[in-house]
This record gives structure tokens, C-alpha cells and sequence, in this order.
């Protein structure tokens, strides 16, 4: 299978644009992409909307998504953000309204973690969603 891949940029005010990169044709095309898409989409959302709530960067600056099917059959979701510091799952209240973005994205990607962006502006924070353990591992 060749790899699809779709990129967008969009801005902090406008942090539904990257959901609705999943549903573009590139990947709806891939018969093994489909079983990603709902857990992609629910992990895409919450990775984009940390970096529009909790990214320190200067107004205007731009959110970046990759999104690509690799050949073994995993998602990968990259967000792009100008904020160097690290992302850290924060315990909540039961009662919280918000708090559990990385704590879901830990537990429903096979891996995740984030990188230094080139060029030493910001970081990109990565997860991948298989549809078995096995493509997971390969």
C-alpha cells in the first residue's frame, strides 16, 4: 500500500479544521483506514484542541497537521505547535469538564510521544492509531 498523506495549517481560532482531514479521500480510499478513523478523529481532535488551549505562542502563529497512512496499516497524527515545553498529562477532578486530552490519547494510540520541531521552534506532539497490536508492532 502506498502511504497517504494529508497536511493543513490552521489557525488557534479555527481548531476544527483538523478533524475534518480524516474524511478526506486520500485515506477514505485505503480499505484499511476506515476501522482508524472514529478513534483518529477523537484523537486528532483532542491533540489539536491542547495545542489552541495550552501552546504559549505568539498571537497568529499557526497550528500545522500531517496525517498519513503508513504501509503497515497505522495512522499516524502529527501536531505542529511553535511551543517548546513539554506535554504533560495532568491528573482531574471526576467532576473537571476538561483535563483527560493526553490521558485518552496514552490510552487509545498504540505509541505517542512528541519531538522538537526542526529548526528549534516548538515541538510536534505524535500518535498512532493501529486497528490490531499486530500492525502496532510491525
Amino acid at each position: 500500500m502506498t502511504p497517504a498523506t494529508n497536511e493543513a495549517q490552521a489557525s488557534a481560532a479555527n481548531s476544527r479544521t483538523g478533524a475534518g482531514l480524516l474524511q478526506t479521500e486520500d485515506l477514505l480510499l485505503h480499505p484499511s483506514a476506515e476501522p482508524l478513523l472514529p478513534t483518529g478523529e477523537l484523537l486528532l481532535s483532542e491533540l489539536v484542541t491542547n495545542a489552541v488551549t495550552h501552546a504559549r505562542t505568539p498571537r497568529g502563529r499557526l497550528l500545522f497537521v500531517r496525517l498519513q497512512l503508513l504501509p503497515h496499516g497505522t495512522l499516524r497524527i502529527e501536531v505542529h505547535d511553535a511551543d517548546s515545553e513539554k506535554p504533560t498529562p495532568h491528573p482531574s477532578s471526576l467532576t473537571s469538564e476538561s483535563g483527560r486530552g493526553l490521558l485518552l490519547v496514552r490510552e487509545l494510540a498504540s505509541e505517542w510521544g512528541y519531538c522538537p520541531r526542526r529548526g528549534g521552534i516548538g515541538k510536534f506532539i505524535w500518535c498512532h492509531v493501529s486497528a490490531s497490536p499486530e500492525a502496532a508492532a510491525a
